[in-house]
């Protein structure tokens, strides 16, 4: 597998991500011919709020099993203001992806990066460097507008469901501590907290039951209970004391932007969503129109979700030059930081997208 050509369905959506998108794809190919490593093939799937507006249809036809025959999908930013479902809900078929392939590990790195914004005055958020994995198919997304499962009652009433299955969570708690070790393994502390509202909610009790069972088979990995509530307050008190945080959908939607904010924004926030047979991958930004095309756009969110597309993508293939390449990539904006070579627009700088790949570029 590892001397075939790899494919990747490609998503540029709507606004700024179709900056992003062509920064990170330049990014990504530059670090696989830097490494020799097997080329990627994009396959171009239109999606959007702007392929609403023209069409009527928020993806091509045949655009959603397209995209689950590729090896990966990436994804840019889909989403404008002014263009909604007649219940004002926004253009999401990035949603019904994650639903349809059963994309349940949502990983969310939160890292600080040296000269970059430090929103903490304490010295040890220089050291931020933590995981959040949220679940992205079931908790109170289950229940999002988009797959129409929520109960309206006339004009009176919306029900809407929060689903916690033991088959899924029992597969996102491995995969929590089978990252944990991944990381200790490259020096980090190797502990997974269970985020949840266990003291209120029957399925949240259900959520850290299931991790009680699992953790006996890592014992090499530490354990943690935080509640939600306590976990937001501890993400501005001590973020730093964290590694890998496991939580449900809504939980970690929420949190992930919080820990964002913590180390730039979300200009920095890479994402990755895992599913036992392909992961999509995307800047966890919006769309930002209002920039698009104006060379504002910080696109490193993008790159690294081109990173963690390649670490995905070197497990699948078992080929480590894909995980080079993206260690490589990750190397690059550390130190493109660390040597001030590295100065987005969003934090204040004077680099715009262009300027930003550019640098990116030379630093591979």
């Amino acid at each position: 597998m590892a001397n075939r050509q790899l494919q990747v369905a490609l998503i540029k959506g709507d606004g700024i991500g179709i900056d992003v998108t062509e920064a990170a794809i330049s990014i990504v190919d530059a670090a696989l011919k830097k490494k020799s490593a097997v080329r990627l093939h994009y396959h171009e799937i239109h999606a959007g709020a702007g392929y609403f507006r023209q069409t009527g249809q928020d993806i091509e036809p045949g655009g959603e099993a397209a995209a689950g025959q590729a090896d990966a999908i990436y994804l840019g930013a889909i989403g404008l203001p002014e263009v909604r479902h007649a219940d004002g809900t926004e253009i999401s078929p990035h949603l019904r992806l994650r639903d349809r392939y059963q994309l349940y590990a949502g990983v969310r790195p939160v890292r600080a990066y040296p000269n970059g914004p430090q929103r903490l005055a304490d010295p040890r958020a220089r050291d931020i460097d933590l995981v959040i994995l949220r679940e992205s198919t079931e908790g109170l997304f289950y229940s999002a507008a988009v797959h129409g499962r929520s109960q309206v009652i006339d004009d009176r009433e919306v029900r809407d469901v929060l689903r916690i299955t033991r088959g899924t969570t029992e597969k996102l708690h491995r995969f929590g501590f089978e990252l944990a070790r991944k990381r200790k393994r490259r020096g980090s502390r190797g502990m997974l907290t269970c985020v949840d509202k266990a003291n209120v909610f029957t399925s949240m009790a259900f959520f850290r039951q299931i991790y009680d069972e699992i953790a006996p088979d890592y014992p090499d990995i530490q354990t943690g209970y935080n509640y939600v509530d306590a976990q937001a307050l501890d993400f501005i008190r001590r973020p730093w004391d964290f590694d890998v945080l496991v939580t449900e959908n809504m939980f970690g939607d929420i949190l992930s932007d919080l820990a964002g904010g913590l180390v730039g924004g979300m200009g920095m926030a890479a994402c990755a969503e895992i599913g036992d047979e392909t992961g999509l991958f995307q800047p966890a930004h919006g769309s930002a129109p209002d920039i698009m095309g104006e060379d504002k756009a910080n696109p490193l969110a993008a790159v690294l979700s081109g990173a963690l597309m390649l670490d995905y993508l070197a497990d699948k293939a078992d080929d480590a030059t894909l995980a080079a390449a993206a260690s490589l990539i990750e190397d690059a904006v550390y130190r493109g930081f660390v040597e001030q070579r590295l100065r987005p627009v969003e934090f204040g700088g004077d680099m715009g997208t262009r300027a930003i790949t550019n640098a990116l570029a030379d630093l591979l």
